[in-house]
């Protein structure tokens, strides 16, 4: 296999050809290594076959040839199911393949304009302090937002990541195969050996099955998430600190730029009860002793290597007494180290380490520690013990020595601590609901909470976390969901005693729509010691609201109004340093209103929070539930986080990372750190500088956005919920029902046995259109609102157009869209329409989306002034130019194994044909869930 010739846009444009040739040598590399395995491992019918296939894709998507996507067809359609899977497997790991090789292009231009400018390209950090400098940001301003920032990207479990663990292992051994071969001279016989080498990780990719034979259990998902800390977090973070203090100090020398833990990574993996009843009080604790022995296990080895680096003596160097009185009381009595203090107080650091690794995890260290010591009772511990010898080092002349190993530990240390990474609790608001009513109901308090209105509910909820007495009573046996969910709450107790309280910090609510469920979360919490009343009551978990739906969202602000009006829990935030932190859902949101009325729902629910918490006088963090795709709030990082209203970020930002974008984003260190680095820009500019106050009169942008989102909303309801068929029409056009067999995560892909659509989680909701290729929770409805909206305001396209020039939420908004489109293939989807048994239904319900999407596209060029989508993208339109030939033989066979397995062919190799290509259609597309 190898890869298409470059589109004439590209070839006709020699800078941006000389720029991408190392790219296109890399992918044909790549995919000429692929087809030698391919001839020697399946024959050479099938390469045969793949290479015809592959041929007749690229004529008819670079020529529009009819009578090439029909050889295509004729193909696909006589080959065995054998074989088949074979050329299925072809384009899915040639997809991977380009993957890797788009990265690797990303790394390489960085690094080639360092080396032409002889100093690193300027990241985003530095353009951020420029611009801030340019908006008159002054040091103060700059510090005092430093000094209590926090940016937190969150690893989440989604089920979009389709790729196994060892899959993802082997395209990292390709990735810095590649890399090598960029980094370094080598000699012919060298140069050799690295093709040989890669030759033979193709062939292990090839041999290594893409699918899991089972689903994923929560223990594995936490596995596959601690594998990102040593490839990337452990290295990345601290260099990202170090990068950031420097800029920071060539600005404004005459202050001290030591920074606080700003960047740390989250998770849920664990902790996400919502929906899955396999998180459990023991999965709970398992998961922290997991990321608990992976942070000791990284500063153990991090000890050993320092050790190495230290062998400095006494005969030559002077070490101060604190330094002195660590090596004195190491347990390495060696006479071939006496006079070596730095190697004898490391190696009593690495002892004390071993035993707090075997005391908090019964983790054995890899190398036996030297003698007995007493673990430390807590990381701060350890990091007075890194100061120490990173103080004496700087006060005998021998400052650089802390620079690199010694320095970035200190940070991981402050950043990751014994437990790694603070780990979210999640529950349904409807569960807490029952436990709590059971609570009161065995107390005596009140048979029949859930008849209780609003009010009553909250005035309720109030006495009793005011009161030091307990509804919970050992002597009473509770319902299996009671007991569990206060189980969990003992084990977060025991788990912050063990590991400390940063261990577990957030407990969060799915579908909040009261104040009543907050107050429910806090009585559980008083109800296991984690919230204790009185005078000035402890709260030592942040209660989280997640607010999904349209309506929840259009409800927030005067939810939270409620709720920071009532004196008890005021006196429990200023347990919390005066802080409250929302959570926005943005794929529920999409699924119940669509793209754009999500969008907008979003950005108003901010603006009314805002004002709520600067009239309380207390401090909003925003969470961002958002997905890898467009339709679950996807997209660039960098623009998302610009486009928020004045007052919505303040320094503080939390964003979920899910599924398969974990991946992409930080399976390769150097495009993981640019990716941190992206989101600390742009919490910094989007905290300093007011972009929203700099486009003209807001009042008019809002106006008309309010009336294009009725509009999309009504037009995206009326087919999605009130269309009739349209369920049936959904589950027969797209491999959703395939998608809930596919070994893909350890929750359930409904959170009901309903085949409602109201009741589909929204990961597999986007995920099945995006197979189909027409990617409608992205776009659907934008057209429409536009058409009828011109219609009632014929001259009003010069204001849309000041729009997207001038806001950057509108920008950001139909900047997605267009990817979302660009991705989209109307001719594939036509094709998926007729799986739908009823042929008249297939036909009427896929016409009002053609006819949308061309109203979509026809207004989007307009408002934008491009000629087609991705115009000022280039690199983005090239790479999917490049990627459709390989696309599209998988949709074709997808189809016709759907249609033979849904008309009851028993062959299992059907449905495993099926599932390869859902795989090889999300490599493809990279950000499908």
């Amino acid at each position: 296999m190898t890869a298409p010739n470059p589109p004439p846009e590209a070839a006709s444009a020699p800078d941006s050809a000389d720029k991408d040739r190392p790219l296109r040598d890399d992918t044909r590399l790549l995919g000429r290594l692929l087809g030698d395995v391919l001839r020697d491992q399946e024959g050479e019918a099938v390469f045969s076959a793949v290479e015809h296939v592959r041929q007749a894709a690229v004529r008819f998507n670079r020529d529009g040839d009819a009578a090439a996507r029909q050889e295509m067809a004729d193909i696909l359609d006589g080959l065995s199911l054998d074989a088949a899977h074979s050329v299925v497997r072809a384009f899915s790991y040639f997809l991977h393949l380009a993957n890797l090789a788009e990265d690797q292009h990303h790394i390489r231009r960085n690094r080639d304009h360092a080396i032409a400018h002889s100093r690193p390209r300027e990241g985003s950090l530095a353009r951020a302090l420029e611009r801030l400098d340019e908006a008159e940001v002054t040091a103060d301003m700059l510090k005092s937002c430093v000094e209590t920032m926090l940016v937190s990207p969150v690893l989440t479990a989604h089920p979009t990541e389709v790729q196994r663990k060892s899959i993802l292992s082997l395209q990292r051994r390709i990735a810095l195969l590649l890399d090598e071969r960029d980094r370094i001279l080598l000699t012919p016989e060298e140069a050799e050996e690295r093709e040989t080498e890669l030759h033979a990780a193709v062939l292990t990719l090839w041999q290594t099955r893409l699918l899991r034979p089972q689903r994923l259990a929560v223990i594995d998902e936490v596995k596959n998430a601690l594998s990102f800390y040593g490839d990337t977090f452990f290295t990345q973070l601290p260099i990202l600190y170090g990068q950031l203090e420097e800029l920071l100090r060539r600005r404004h020398p005459n202050r001290d730029w030591r920074l606080p833990p700003i960047l740390k990574i989250g998770s849920w993996i664990g902790g996400d009860r919502d929906g899955n009843p396999f998180v459990t009080a023991a999965i709970l604790q398992e998961a922290m002793r997991l990321q608990s022995a992976t942070a000791l296990g990284h500063y153990l080895s991090e000890i050993h290597d320092l050790g190495a680096e230290l062998p400095l003596s006494l005969l030559l160097v002077d070490v101060s007494p604190e330094l002195a009185e660590l090596a004195t009381r190491s347990p390495d009595l060696s006479p071939h180290r006496a006079d070596e203090p730095y190697r004898r107080a490391l190696t009593g650091i690495y002892s004390r380490l071993a035993a707090s690794a075997w005391a908090l995890d019964h983790h054995a260290a890899l190398r036996h520690a030297v003698g007995k010591a007493e673990p430390y009772a807590d990381s701060r511990e350890f990091s007075a013990d890194l100061e120490v010898l990173a103080n004496s080092l700087r006060a005998h002349g021998s400052a650089r020595l802390t620079a690199r190993r010694l320095q970035r530990l200190i940070i991981s240390v402050q950043v990751f601590g014994f437990h790694l990474a603070p780990l979210d609790l999640r529950q349904n608001s409807d569960v807490h609901e029952r436990s709590v009513a059971e609570l009161l109901a065995a107390a005596g308090r009140t048979a029949d909470y859930a008849g209780l209105s609003e009010d009553e509910r909250i005035a309720l909820l109030c006495e009793e976390l005011a009161s030091p007495r307990p509804l919970y009573s050992p002597h009473l046996t509770y319902s299996e969901e009671t007991a569990g969910e206060l189980a969990i709450f003992h084990a977060a107790k025991e788990i912050r005693q063990k590991y400390g309280d940063g261990a577990i910090t957030n407990s969060i609510i799915s579908k909040t729509d009261g104040v009543s469920d907050l107050l429910e979360l806090a009585l559980l919490l008083k109800e296991t010691g984690l919230l204790r009343p009185g005078p000035q009551p402890r709260l030592d978990l942040n209660i989280i609201p997640l607010f999904e739906t349209i309506e929840d969202l259009r409800q927030a602000p005067a939810i939270m109004e409620r709720l920071l009006a009532l004196p008890i829990y005021r006196s429990f935030l200023k347990a919390r340093a005066g802080e409250q932190e929302v959570m926005l859902g943005y794929s529920d949101s999409n699924k119940d209103g669509g793209f754009l009325t999500s969008g907008w729902e979003l950005y108003k629910a901010e603006i009314g929070l805002a004002d709520v918490f600067a009239r309380h006088k207390i401090r909003l963090r925003l969470f961002h539930g958002r997905g890898g795709s467009v339709g679950r709030g996807g997209g660039p990082s960098y623009q998302a986080i610009l486009a928020q209203p004045t007052g919505a970020v303040s320094g503080q930002i939390r964003i979920t990372e899910q599924g398969e974008v974990i991946a992409s984003k930080y399976s390769s260190p150097e495009v993981g750190r640019r990716n941190l680095e992206v989101l600390v820009a742009a919490t910094l500019e989007a905290t300093l500088i007011d972009l929203e106050n700099k486009v003209e009169p807001a009042g008019a942008f809002h106006e008309t956005m309010s009336r294009l989102s009725d509009l999309a909303f009504h037009a995206y309801r009326d087919l999605v919920y009130e269309t009739p068929g349209f369920t049936e029409y959904f589950r027969q056009s797209t491999p959703i029902s395939e998608i809930f067999d596919l070994n893909i995560g350890s929750r359930p892909a409904s959170r009901t046995k309903s085949d409602r659509i109201e009741d589909l989680r929204a990961i597999p909701w986007v995920f099945s259109w995006a197979q189909c290729r027409l990617m409608l929770p992205g776009w659907y409805g934008f057209g429409r609102a536009v058409e009828t909206w011109l219609a009632d305001h014929p001259d009003g396209l010069p204001l849309l157009r000041r729009m997207h020039r001038d806001w950057p939420f509108f920008k950001t908004l139909l900047s997605n869209m267009d990817m979302v489109l660009a991705k989209s293939d109307l001719v594939i989807a036509a094709r998926y329409a007729k799986l739908v048994k009823d042929p008249a239904l297939g036909e009427r319900i896929f016409a009002r989306i053609r006819e949308e999407w061309l109203l979509t596209r026809r207004h989007l060029l307009a408002i934008t002034g491009q000629t087609d989508f991705l115009a000022d993208n280039p690199l983005l339109a090239r790479s999917m130019l490049n990627r459709f030939p390989y696309l599209d033989p998988l949709n074709h066979l997808q189809i016709a194994l759907l249609r033979r397995y849904r008309a009851g062919e028993t062959d299992e190799r059907l449905k495993r044909g099926i599932h390869l290509t859902i795989n090889g259609v999300a490599a493809g597309l990279r950000n499908s869930g």
